[in-house]
């Protein structure tokens, strides 16, 4: 298997059904992650937190808070772990581009800009969240999914489910449409879908949580009311 290219000596646990990543930060050096995400840490690393996405994040119903961890006296250890179960992935991004779905990113370098990028109504339409992150420059980044991970390499056109979608490169352009049309949309338990073009990454989950939801419905337990 090929080296992975990193800036931080890191390993992954228990994937990958429920992962968590662990990254030694050098002395001097500093992990930006995602807010309620550190499992554990080294007495000796220094935490700060801030706030990325500003008001169109806070638009779209959720926060983007982001916790900074420092080695400021040595090097110490992080453990990164997402809050729903599923697989954790890892990217070198040289000068170039992941956008990534609102629950996905975990962690990264302090030299990657991780921002709420706008996608228009292309993104109102797909039902799901109209901001995504956007993780952009040179450095590492961890991302998660609920379920499995595949990544797929683009060279012309592919079509994805929109609640599959856990992230994709910069380099490909997209779409959303139905998958037959509206009645298909009803009916047949299938919705819209993503359809990519150009050259690039696409990374999906193998599981959703509405589906999930939905399965497990017929198995919970409904208290009776009391006849009055």
């Amino acid at each position: 298997m090929e080296e992975q290219k990193s800036d931080y000596k890191f390993s992954i646990a228990a994937a990958p059904d429920f992962g968590m990543v662990n990254i030694t930060i050098p002395k001097g050096k500093t992990i930006k992650a995602e807010a309620s995400a550190m499992v554990y840490m080294d007495s000796s690393l220094k935490m700060k937190t801030n706030m990325k996405g500003g008001f169109k994040r806070m638009l779209s119903g959720e926060n983007l808070f982001i916790n900074e961890f420092t080695a400021a006296s040595k090097e110490g250890d992080i453990g990164i772990a997402p809050g729903a179960p599923g697989d954790i992935a890892h990217v070198y991004l040289e000068d170039s581009t992941v956008f990534l779905q609102n629950s996905a990113y975990l962690a990264s370098s302090p030299d990657l800009e991780v921002g709420v990028d706008f996608q228009g109504f292309k993104g109102f339409f797909s039902g799901e969240k109209i901001f995504m992150i956007r993780c952009s420059g040179t450095g590492d980044l961890w991302f998660n999914t609920y379920g499995g991970l595949i990544e797929i390499d683009v060279k012309d056109n592919y079509v994805v489910d929109t609640g599959y979608i856990v992230g994709f490169t910069e380099g490909l352009s997209y779409d959303v449409r139905a998958v037959a049309g509206l009645k298909s949309m009803f009916f047949s338990g299938e919705g819209l879908v993503c359809r990519f073009s150009g050259e690039g990454k696409i990374w999906i989950q193998t599981r959703l949580a509405p589906a999930f939801v939905r399965w497990a419905q017929p198995f919970r337990r409904v208290e009776k009311k009391k006849n009055d």
